[in-house]
């Protein structure tokens, strides 16, 4: 489960294939076909699925941002799962202990489903992202701060 990102050099060549992608596959009702041809020349078209997901991939790695490609289902131990959190492992058992994530147990060892890591930190970026509403309102409410004169 290591991020991959695209080396500055490469980011230009990513770039012109998401443009390529986009051009033809993903903004057309229908389409175009797009096909894989192995150094020896055998040629195999790609699959709607496949090439749909190429397209987020490429998308992500032409803004210059890691991604992970973890299949649904995985389980994670507590400490990949406080990892992709970033917090520490401690803090995630923490949250487990408390009944804000669900796991299961495998002898002495938890195990997270990703799917329920991912969950939870959408509800926690929401929550933050509504705690920071609430304050910028109290402060607009209040007078906001003061404006720093400026010299002319």
């Amino acid at each position: 489960m290591n991020p991959v990102s695209a080396p500055k050099e490469e980011r230009e060549s990513v770039s012109a294939l998401l443009k390529l992608l986009k051009h033809g596959a993903l903004e057309q009702s229908e389409p175009a076909a797009y096909k894989l041809v192995s150094p020896s020349g055998e040629v195999t078209e790609l699959p709607a699925s496949v090439l749909l997901l190429l397209g987020r991939v490429i998308e992500v790695l032409a803004r210059g941002d890691a991604l992970t490609v973890v299949p649904v289902g995985k389980e994670l131990t507590t400490q990949q799962a406080a990892n992709l959190l970033n917090v520490s492992r401690q803090y995630f058992v923490r949250l487990l202990d408390d009944g804000r994530l669900p796991f299961r147990k495998t002898g002495t060892h938890r195990r997270v489903r990703i799917e329920d890591v991912l969950a939870y930190a959408r509800q926690r970026d929401r929550d933050r992202m509504a705690s920071l509403d609430d304050l910028a309102q109290l402060s607009q409410d209040y007078g906001g701060y003061q404006e720093i004169p400026t010299e002319d």
